[in-house]
């Protein structure tokens, strides 16, 4: 669903993310677990399930734990494994992998209602940041790693545009 041209700027900002969110599950649409799970580039371990399971893991980060201060366990990471989303990728785990990364934007959602735009993260350590601020730096977060998955995508099946 394409993003709006006018309207507040919190609901221009929920729907450019939005968009960012279901552009990234459509580059995965159709595919075998097998596919999802390609490393198309030797010397990367970016696969479009791991995209899906790194962005679970950025959704609660950000909107969970940096910006409402909640001490929830790091998803999809490790002290010994901080890349644990893009190297722990199993094919039988996509469906899975997918339920966590829709519950995390879900929670996500949930999670920022009584804030507004202005509102500053709530976390103790690290620099404080407005709800604002995460907004933006989701959607450049997502339009990069859409472009990963637009080129991964097109090495897997040839579809492109997606």
């Amino acid at each position: 669903t394409p993003p709006p041209v006018t309207g507040p700027e919190r609901e221009m900002l929920e729907a450019f993310l939005d968009f960012h969110r279901e552009t990234l599950l459509e580059k995965c649409m159709d595919l075998s677990g097998e596919e999802l799970a390609v490393r198309p580039v030797p010397t990367s371990l970016l696969s479009l399930q791991g995209l899906v399971r790194h962005m679970a893991k950025v959704e609660r980060w950000w909107f969970r734990m940096y910006m409402c201060g909640m001490p929830l366990p790091p998803l999809n990471a490790s002290r010994e494994h901080p890349d644990l989303d893009f190297e722990d990728v199993d094919p039988a785990r996509w469906q899975e992998d997918l339920e966590v990364y829709r519950g995390e934007v879900e929670a996500a959602r949930d999670a920022v209602l009584v804030f507004s735009l202005d509102d500053v993260s709530r976390r103790e350590r690290g620099e404080p940041v407005t709800l604002r601020w995460i907004y933006l730096h989701m959607i450049a977060e997502y339009a990069r790693h859409n472009g990963h998955a637009d080129l991964i995508r097109e090495s897997v099946d040839g579809r492109t545009g997606i």
